[in-house]
């Protein structure tokens, strides 16, 4: 009697023992990690914008568990899998943030809204100033991708869309891998969308490894002499809305990223402060605070149960870790190409070309620092950085025209 009084005061306690072994010890392991997600986003070690919401939100999820009216133990965040249209209207009246799950995450909003921010705080002239070897560290840098891909079909035995989605993870490009899985793969969408934000947050810690193997300390401090061109706001406008139109024109199926990265740079070019201070500083943060909660609302022990999340986490980290070896071998081709000029080159650039903005391009500006203090080579990372988006997009939008093909 006592414990059925028990049960029903506190549900979310009773609920471990009313579900199988192995559920109850992947909650408790979920509600661990999100513990260290929020305290290492705390510490600045994780990046803090993702990581404090998203792990807070999984220990949320995980310790929020009760007794639903169909017996079974569930939550009052989010269900992901309901598509029936009447119990999804139900439900919205239930689960707090199934609306916004339903009409910003499930369609890919939330993701072009974050690539707005990104737009809005790219800076154009960075590209313009090495524009070619930008570009070629950016498709050096795509290898994990394609690796990956292959990997995925012929190692794992994994359907073409569910690898090319997976492989998307090697651009470094949140708001990509969200679309792109959405596209090829919804019923991954999930378990994908969650491992690329860890680990894209893991790059932090990983990548300056990467970059100390590939690339020896006494190139790591090269500095470099960069000369942005004065470019006007016109010309840079003019660029930025034919690009757009170009690449819309010849990906559609990627359009709606594409786009809202460009109509973010072309707000800040067109100096209508008023937008660019709302992509930036009101509908990015907003985006992407709902993007950690919704992340860490997923992490349920379902998600970790299923057997495709080793296979996605192998080849996660198989994307990734090929994309920075790809890039750094990118900067180095531009380190030779410059050397036969006679001009300087760092080949540690090439990191950035791993779109993960700003991040691959502040680590490729640190390492260059330790080695020597007043090496600047940010400016020409930034335009790596900004080349990195584009091909990534570039290459999600290829997949999904394209990936059908493969039988």
């Amino acid at each position: 009697m006592m414990l059925d009084l028990l049960a029903q005061l506190f549900p979310g306690i009773s609920t471990f023992f009313a579900v199988e072994p192995v559920v109850a010890a992947a909650r408790i392991a979920l509600i661990v990690l999100g513990f260290f997600l929020a305290y290492y986003g705390f510490q600045r070690t994780l990046e803090p914008l993702i990581m404090v919401p998203m792990g807070i939100a999984m220990m949320a999820v995980n310790a929020g568990m009760l007794f639903l009216n169909t017996g079974l133990a569930g939550n009052m965040f989010v269900a992901p899998l309901v598509s029936d249209p009447a119990e999804l209207v139900e439900i919205m009246q239930v689960n707090f943030l199934q609306p916004i799950y339903n009409l910003t995450f499930s369609n890919g909003l939330i993701a072009c809204l974050v690539f707005m921010g990104i737009g809005a705080r790219s800076e154009i002239s960075y590209l313009l100033a090495k524009p070619w070897s930008s570009m070629a560290i950016a498709v050096c840098a795509e290898l994990g991708t394609f690796v990956t891909l292959a990997a995925g079909i012929t190692v794992f035995g994994l359907t073409p869309q569910a690898s090319a989605a997976i492989a998307t993870i090697g651009g470094a490009d949140g708001p990509m891998v969200l679309f792109t899985s959405l596209m090829l793969a919804p019923e991954l969408f999930v378990p994908i969308s969650i491992i690329a934000y860890l680990y894209l947050s893991l790059t932090y810690g990983g990548y300056p490894f990467i970059i100390r193997a590939v690339v020896p300390k006494k190139y790591r401090g090269i500095d470099m002499y960069v000369e942005v061109p004065e470019v006007s706001q016109k010309s840079k406008f003019i660029f930025i809305i034919i690009v757009n139109f170009v690449l819309c024109l010849l990906l559609p199926v990627a359009s709606p990223l594409i786009f809202s990265f460009f109509i973010g740079m072309a707000v800040k070019e067109a100096a209508i402060n008023r937008y660019t201070e709302l992509l930036e500083e009101g509908l990015s943060y907003f985006a992407t605070f709902f993007l950690g909660v919704i992340l860490g609302v997923l992490c349920e022990a379902s998600t970790i149960l299923n057997p495709t999340v080793l296979v996605i986490l192998a080849l996660g980290i198989l994307a990734l870790a090929v994309s920075a070896i790809g890039g750094l071998l990118g900067g180095w081709l531009m380190y030779l190409v410059h050397r036969r000029r006679g001009e300087d080159f760092n080949p540690v650039t090439g990191i950035a070309g791993v779109s993960c903005v700003p991040s691959t391009a502040k680590l490729a500006q640190h390492a260059a620092m330790e080695e020597n203090p007043f090496a600047m080579i940010l400016p020409v990372a930034m335009g790596a950085n900004i080349s990195g988006v584009i091909t990534s997009a570039v290459a999600a939008g290829i997949f999904v025209s394209t990936i059908h093909m493969i039988g």
